[in-house]
């Protein structure tokens, strides 16, 4: 689950990198292929996104590295846009942009991208500064299986009725419970309320492939939250359900009254929003801090 208030970045402890406060955070935009991790969080005997991504950084560094992302996602899911921080030093902040990137491109496998680098302030957190997250769920309608889309798309044999879809999803918009669409031993004791900003459902293409697209934005998500929205609009697109039935499964704070949870490899963390103006490109930002 993702994190949503944190004091102001003036107010916190700056971290301490090789014993002194650090010089500045660096961020990194990552995309992944999540077919072959358990996951982005680090696990023991597991293989993971951020294990692969410390194991490169503090090879990189020559020092232990530990990263903060913007959104833990599970085992199967990918990204475009995932954010990672983590603090450096004032030696550190002169290292160029181009031998990070191919630094870290040399170090990582080739299930996993770095395709930017932010500097932001000492005690910046990928995950609580966020200000909203965005994930898009991939739909294959139809009984011709999809080529191109097969790593990253749910196939559904039947068609999909889009406009009750989008209908229905109207009714999560806004800050809402959402004990309903997490994972029920995830909610227990913790908050559950999130503020969903955006929650469209449309058709489109994609190498010549016709799609149904959910894109939802928030300001944080619980676990198994998107797919199990994805799996409750599937209900309503296939008629199993009419359109006002989600705004009722919603009411009834109950994982039972919602639809399933749709399969991970349709997920794709697609990207963050920060305050403005707090990730400034990397090699213009330390050229001024040099």
């Amino acid at each position: 689950m993702e994190g949503i208030r944190r004091p102001g970045i003036d107010e916190r402890d700056v971290p301490l990198v090789g014993g002194v406060p650090a010089a500045a955070s660096l961020v990194l935009r990552v995309g992944y292929r999540g077919a072959g991790f358990a996951g982005f969080a680090s696990q023991p005997g597991q293989r993971t996104v951020a294990g692969e991504l410390e194991r490169a950084l503090s090879t990189f560094l020559r020092r232990e590295a530990r990263v903060v992302c913007a959104g833990r996602t599970d085992a199967g899911v990918h990204a475009l846009a995932q954010h990672v921080s983590l603090p450096v030093s004032a030696s550190e902040l002169r290292l160029p942009e181009r031998r990070l990137m191919v630094g870290l491109s040399a170090l990582l496998p080739d299930d996993i991208s770095v395709s930017a680098a932010y500097l932001a302030p000492p005690a910046f957190s990928a995950r609580f500064d966020a200000l909203s997250r965005t994930y898009r769920y991939r739909i294959a309608c139809g009984p011709a299986r999809p080529v191109l889309a097969w790593e990253h798309a749910w196939w559904l044999r039947c068609g999909l009725d889009v406009a009750a879809m989008d209908e229905a999803a109207q009714a999560l918009v806004g800050e809402h419970d959402f004990k309903s669409f997490c994972k029920a031993d995830s909610s227990e004791g913790r908050p559950t309320c999130r503020e969903v900003q955006e929650l469209r459902v449309r058709e489109g293409e994609e190498a010549g492939e016709r799609l149904v697209f959910v894109d939802v934005r928030a300001n944080a998500f619980l676990h198994s939250m998107v797919r199990t929205i994805v799996g409750s609009l599937a209900e309503v697109g296939r008629g199993h359900r009419d359109a006002s039935w989600l705004a009722e499964a919603l009411a009834a704070l109950d994982r039972t009254k919602a639809g399933p949870t749709a399969p991970a490899k349709g997920l794709v963390f697609a990207g963050v929003e920060y305050p403005l103006g707090l990730l400034r490109p990397w090699d213009e930002a330390r050229g001024e801090s040099c």
